[in-house]
């Protein structure tokens, strides 16, 4: 168990806390003196004050036992006297700031002091034991804040004595205002104030002090003041005889990014390059990780350690590099009237400065590389590191390095730093707290300072607030994500302004220039100039050439700006569609057009772009839910059956069935909802066939049947004889044949009415069927039909599933040789890999063993055996997994391999009774008998 009253009092464990008033003053209480037991009536004094009830003693016992209940059982202490608590070296913040102050003031290396120093003031959130009034814990916790205001003042001297006053005088100010009275700070401030160059600030602040000793207390400034006031008057620079040091301070949580922070050592102590670039989004930590390295690799340059913000990315404008220089020289030390007024004279001023030292140079928030040119240390020796949120490709010879989002682990870790051990009491919640901060590190510091703030939260009450909407909750005072995120936004030109507006409307996790194209209303050239715009910007990424990536963060800000975007959405939406439709075969988009004939065609240009359809649907497949939802949420709802509809062909028979059952059960609940009808018929036919492929043949003959009753009191010959020729395949994986022949010649006369040819699929069904029927005849006259009718180019398919069913049906009729056999099957297996096909590249596969097993080449027949199983399991195909599992066994028993015969049988069975498979059932038994 940890503690913690370094401010707000809080336990460290995410899932129990001390709320109740009088248990916090108790608790407090005890943990202002650890270890040791506390009289009752100094307790009771704690919650009452002096003058506590009759009952004190029994309503603490009260209080004890609610503080047992959810302190471990042993930390408690109890004594006749009073009451204790027991803390590890470790458990209670107080006495580890206790022990690193001590550390520091015993070190005689002051970098080591420092770092002790930054450690146990890191460690304070506040006034100790804020919140609790009771004035016995308060008397108790000003002892504390006055430990803290000696520690900071000593590490202050230590600062001071470094360079560091520039940085300093703020945090001075605020502590001054804070104890007006402490003539050791208001010093301290004015030698800040001094070394930053600001003479007649620090004087004046002598004044006040004096004013206020006078007023207050009657009496004047004490030596330490008055030397102060004389190192002031005397005009010389604080710390002179000391190495400047002019960093501002750095986060003493520094967490993650261990290998770009090994790779920058390594390249630094190498000595080249003299320049590292890093570049990141905005609140990717850029300027954190520079300071980092500068202090890591401060040893290397011991004259002067200099920053300039550049203010590339703020409110205020990008710095003149003049003024920059102007900075830079008077942190070496310059007087004014010592820096030349003209530019040229001010950059060779630098240059000669620079020459003569070894100097680390941190370069913060770049606008561009005009911007810092004649600001880099133009001789051998010397580091700059430059941030900036834009690439800078054009710095010769620089170190670069475009920093990532922080991975899980590094972000959790960040986050515990910040908000204490709650977070790993709570080790989901916190990962679904970065994963919704997105990796972003400032979304993360700032989440963590949210919760370090308020103990009595638990990690998954900060992610409840940031589930419905992040943004808004990633903000501490004057800190927030959107103001990081507005700053990028306003240097963009306009029509970037405008693309980004509409990525928070795209519906997909990617884009690229086509897709942005379609957004915009733009031609591809445009589109790609404005993307590069925005990477270079940092507002989206490039995973991989050509395809962009906006942080979800940086989404929900775009998806809030104002601006029209559903003329944007429609746009990608029917381009998306079209490029489903192009994956398609000819013969087969053809077919499917007659059911998009409403879907207007908005960008053929960009259609006629698309280089590869398939390639495309690859990596967006994962979107289309998205695209499907988006379609509805803008009032496109007919795209939300039209997408399912182009993308079924390419997802079903590449075995993408996960893909292909989401999107066609969303499409008909939303053809449902809108009440279409022709969208309901067509929805129920896909639904019907993600059944199929996953076996569940009762849901798939109900929704079949949903068509088919659709289809027929539209009369729509050619619609249902697509649903009736589907209705054979089913009966075919129910082991229904004679059904499936019946409705295959259903099947065949509707599309005879409607003067459709005649030719695969339906063929295809009707010849399986013939073969469970031992009907070989009729199942070689339905594939030569099949074969004639699939001759057109994108019938590949078909013409393989026909040249298989022929050489099996030959075969059985004994009209031609297992070698004869094998040239037809290499044929088919060629026909389907070419547009890989995973369901006809199995089944030939399958079938390539059974004829070499024919020929006793059962080595090879395995390896096909074994091939087809594989091929089949990736694409999810269950309905013939009976069949090729009989067959693998009938080779193995005919090899002599009898218990891994008897094994697939026996996988064969069950595989088929689950199924309800009879005909297989029967198969797979007599196969079992036969390994007797």
């Amino acid at each position: 168990m940890r503690y913690r009253i370094l401010g707000p009092l809080s336990i460290m464990d995410g899932e129990r806390q001390v709320t109740a008033g009088r248990d916090r003053a108790v608790l407090a209480t005890l943990l202002l003196r650890p270890n040791r037991i506390v009289a009752l009536r100094e307790l009771a004094e704690a919650v009452w004050g002096p003058q506590p009830p009759a009952t004190a003693r029994n309503q603490l016992q009260n209080c004890v036992s609610r503080l047992r209940r959810v302190l471990p059982a042993d930390a408690i202490l109890t004594d006749p006297a009073g009451y204790g608590i027991q803390a590890g070296p470790d458990d209670l913040d107080s006495v580890v700031f206790r022990r690193l102050v001590a550390a520091a003031r015993a070190f005689s290396d002051e970098a080591a002091a420092r770092t002790a120093y930054r450690r146990a003031l890191g460690l304070w959130r506040g006034e100790a034991c804020a919140g609790i009034d009771a004035p016995a814990v308060r008397q108790a916790a000003a002892t504390l804040d006055e430990e803290h205001t000696l520690a900071v003042e000593d590490w202050m001297d230590l600062e001071l004595a470094d360079g560091h006053a520039e940085e300093l005088v703020a945090e001075l100010a605020s502590l001054v205002e804070r104890f007006p009275l402490r003539e050791r700070l208001r010093g301290r401030l004015m030698l800040a104030l001094h070394g930053a160059g600001r003479q007649d600030d620090a004087l004046a602040e002598f004044h006040r002090a004096a004013g206020t000793l006078r007023d207050e207390l009657g009496m004047e400034p004490g030596e330490e003041l008055r030397a102060a006031h004389r190192e002031v008057l005397s005009g010389a620079p604080s710390g002179a005889h000391r190495p400047i040091r002019c960093l501002p301070r750095t986060v003493v949580d520094f967490t993650g990014r261990h290998e770009v922070v090994t790779r920058l050592r390594t390249v630094v102590r190498a000595g080249d390059p003299a320049v590292v670039a890093v570049d990141g989004m905005a609140g990717s930590g850029k300027t954190t990780l520079a300071l980092h390295l500068a202090l890591l690799a401060g040893d290397r340059y011991p004259d002067a350690h200099l920053f300039v913000d550049l203010h590339g990315h703020s409110e205020q404008a990008p710095a003149e590099p003049s003024a920059a220089l102007h900075m830079l020289l008077r942190q070496l030390g310059l007087p004014a009237d010592a820096i030349p007024a003209d530019p040229a004279g001010r950059a060779a001023r630098w240059r000669a400065e620079a020459a003569r030292r070894r100097l680390l140079v941190v370069l913060d928030n770049a606008a561009s590389i005009a911007q810092i040119a004649g600001l880099l240390p133009g001789t051998p020796g010397s580091l700059t590191v430059v941030t900036s949120r834009r690439r800078l490709p054009g710095l010769a010879g620089a170190h670069r390095e475009s920093l990532p989002l922080l991975a899980t682990g590094e972000a959790v870790a960040l986050l515990a730093r910040i908000a204490g051990d709650r977070v790993h009491a709570e080790p989901a919640a916190a990962i679904e707290v970065v994963r919704r901060c997105g990796g972003l590190p400032l979304a993360v510091r700032l989440a963590g300072s949210r919760l370090a703030h308020r103990p009595r939260w638990r990690v998954a009450d900060l992610l409840a607030r940031l589930t419905t909407a992040a943004l808004p909750e990633l903000a501490v005072e004057n800190r927030t994500v959107i103001g990081a995120f507005a700053l990028s936004y306003q240097d963009l030109t306009e029509p970037a302004q405008r693309l980004f507006r509409l990525l928070g409307a795209h519906p997909g996790t990617t884009v690229d220039a086509l897709a942005a194209a379609a957004l915009t209303g733009l031609s591809l050239s445009e589109a790609t100039t404005l993307l590069a715009e925005l990477a270079d910007a940092r507002l989206v990424d490039e995973p991989e050439p050509g395809v962009h990536r906006l942080h979800e963060l940086l989404r929900e800000y775009a998806a809030a700006l104002p601006g029209p975007t559903g003329a944007a959405v429609l746009g990608v939406l029917n381009l998306e569609t079209h490029v489903l439709m192009a994956t398609m075969t000819e013969s087969y988009r053809t077919f499917v057009e007659r059911d998009l004939e409403a879907m207007p065609l908005l960008r053929p240009d960009l259609v006629r772009a698309v280089g590869d359809p398939v390639a495309r649907l690859e990596r967006i497949r994962g979107d289309l839910v998205r695209y499907l939802d988006a379609a509805v949420r803008s009032g496109q709802c007919q795209y939300a059956w039209w997408i399912p509809r182009a993308a079924w062909y390419a997802l079903y028979y590449r075995g993408w069935n996960d893909d292909v059952a989401t999107l066609n059960d969303r499409g008909l609940a939303a053809a449902r909802e809108h009440g279409d009808e022709e969208a309901v018929a067509q929805m129920s036919n896909l639904v019907a066939s993600s059944h199929y492929r996953a076996g569940s043949y009762g849901l798939a003959l109900h929704h079949l049947r949903l068509g088919i009753e659709i289809r027929q009191r539209q009369r729509n010959l050619r619609a249902l004889s697509v649903l009736t020729g589907n209705l054979a395949a089913l009966h075919i994986a129910m082991e229904r044949f004679s059904e499936a022949v019946e409705a295959g010649l259903e099947c065949l006369r509707l599309r005879s009415l409607a003067r459709m040819r005649v030719g695969p699929p339906v063929t295809l069904q009707m010849s399986i069927a013939y073969q469970r029927l031992g009907r070989w005849r009729e199942a070689l006259r339905m594939d030569r039909l099949g074969l004639l009718g699939a001759l057109r180019p994108g019938d590949e398919h078909l013409r393989a599933g026909s040249l298989v069913g022929i050489q099996r049906s030959r075969r059985a009729l004994g009209e031609i040789t297992p070698q004869v056999a094998e040239r037809y099957l290499g044929v088919a297996l060629r026909l389907a890999l070419r547009q890989g096909l995973t369901l006809f590249e199995a089944e030939t596969r399958m079938e390539i063993g059974n004829v070499l097993t024919e020929q006793d080449r059962y080595g090879e027949a395995l390896d096909q055996h074994r091939r087809a199983l594989d091929v089949a399991r990736r694409a999810g195909e269950v309905n013939y997994e009976a069949d090729f599992r009989h067959d693998y066994a009938t080779t193995l028993l005919r090899s002599g391999d009898v218990a891994a015969a008897r094994a697939e049988y026996e996988r064969s069975l069950a595989v088929a009774r689950k199924r309800g498979q009879p005909y297989a059932v029967a198969r797979a038994t007599a196969g079992l008998a036969g390994c007797s």
